[in-house]
């Protein structure tokens, strides 16, 4: 192996040591805090007054950093996963899956006829291992928060779905731009080296398109 090629192998494993280790130091459940920290310090994603839906809420890295930020007296904060999400009280937590009907017929109770101004999805597929497989299972739980937010964002809303880099991310990033005025993919800094997460952020919902 080259020098080259191990520079870089130990340049990727300290980044990703950095992140992993200050997690743990700040007892977080996940690196992810730092993921959305970088996304919202370059989009300017959370303010206050704001009604937020995340989607693939579990273990609870996003909901921890939303929580830091967030007023519960101001804001209003659903979270949706089927798996036990942790949070110290201002999320409203669906324990369901997200293309459930019953969770949107949950998401409708706790809005009462309010819209979103911002839809956020971490979901992840299984990895079977199969790049085209897993591209496309990707694309289709993106999907599913496009149309959450075409359903319930208020126009000017934003969105943010993560998916892997690919052919499909990118086909992804069209179909957004019918939606929003503004799409583009962006990888954080806190994402693995090795990973092909990309995050799609979508800006300035288009209503009755």
């Amino acid at each position: 192996m080259s020098r080259k090629k191990k520079t870089g192998g130990w340049r990727r494993s300290q980044r990703e040591d950095f992140f992993l280790k200050k997690a743990q130091g700040r007892g977080l459940v996940s690196r992810a805090y730092f993921k959305l920290q970088e996304l919202d310090a370059k989009f300017d994603l959370l303010k206050p007054k704001q009604s937020i839906l995340e989607l693939g809420a579990a273990p609870g890295g996003w909901v921890r950093y939303i929580e830091d930020k967030l007023s519960g007296d101001e804001n209003l904060y659903i979270a949706v996963d089927p798996s036990p999400v942790k949070s110290s009280g201002l999320a409203k937590i669906i324990s369901g899956k997200s293309n459930e009907p019953w969770v949107s017929q949950e998401i409708e109770r706790i809005l009462e006829s309010k819209k979103l101004d911002l839809v956020l999805s971490d979901m992840a597929p299984n990895i079977s291992g199969v790049r085209v497989v897993d591209d496309i299972a990707s694309r289709e739980l993106a999907e599913v928060a496009l149309n959450t937010a075409v359903n319930y964002l208020a126009p000017g809303g934003r969105m943010v779905a993560k998916l892997f880099q690919g052919p499909e991310a990118q086909s992804f990033m069209e179909e957004a731009q019918e939606c929003f005025l503004k799409s583009v993919l962006f990888k954080p800094a806190a994402s693995r080296p090795e990973s092909r997460e990309v995050f799609v952020v979508a800006d300035s919902f288009k209503a009755g398109r």
